[in-house]
């Protein structure tokens, strides 16, 4: 007995109802595989976008922290030797302020949980010695000093404030905020530095050169040991 049309009609809903589980059955194990593989990756790819943020915050805290507790060791040694004359005063407000930077980046190498730079022993003597040895040059051969250093440090905050500028600075912007405010004072100490007359230092240029150059190296290390 042939079916009725609409006996017919209901069998071929049927068989593509079936078809068309028998479809997704075979599909939904590739969808599935395809849609964890495509998770992994993104899982993956959020992972190494953290890890990369951690490891840059790390270098900036790390090697700025240094760069803080080196100056205040040069402006140690500067009131060692220059801190009972005219421009005692001086070099202890631009002092004072390096104080609060360092407090500051004390502050943040904790709350990053990041290693300070091994070689901070090493900055300890080293900045106290640089600070002092050009202090008996007299007033001129440590502001000559000054202005080597807060330029050096000055460019370093602007190159790390355009490193974040471009990677999110939303995310960021209370650490740009620090580095802005740090940087417009090393460049007020730089100033400082010119106004008191740096630039009649002996051999001012070469001075300066050679200050700058140990001011690269010591940025170089501090970020990665």
């Amino acid at each position: 007995m042939r079916p009725s049309p609409s006996g017919r009609l209901e069998m071929a809903r049927a068989g593509a109802w079936v078809g068309a589980a028998a479809l997704r059955s075979l599909l939904r194990p590739g969808l599935r595989l395809s849609a964890a593989i495509a998770w992994q990756r993104a899982q993956a790819a959020r992972y190494l976008s953290a890890r990369a943020e951690r490891t840059m915050l790390g270098r900036i805290i790390r090697v700025d922290h240094a760069g803080e507790y080196g100056a205040n060791r040069i402006y140690a040694g500067q009131m060692a030797v220059l801190g009972g004359g005219p421009v005692g005063p001086v070099i202890q407000q631009m002092w004072d302020q390096e104080k609060q930077h360092l407090e500051k980046f004390n502050e943040l190498i904790v709350d990053h949980r990041v290693r300070p730079t091994l070689l901070m022993p090493f900055w300890n003597v080293a900045g106290f010695v640089l600070g002092a040895g050009t202090a008996l040059l007299g007033k001129e051969g440590a502001m000559a000093c000054t202005v080597a250093v807060e330029e050096s440090i000055s460019q370093h905050y602007n190159n790390q404030i355009r490193m974040l500028m471009e990677e999110d600075p939303e995310r960021h912007k209370e650490l740009l905020a620090v580095l802005k405010k740090f940087r417009d004072e090393e460049m007020e100490h730089h100033d400082t530095g010119l106004a008191h007359d740096a630039e009649m230092a002996p051999a001012y240029s070469l001075l300066k050169n050679i200050i700058q150059a140990g001011c690269k190296a010591a940025i170089y290390i501090s970020e990665r040991i």
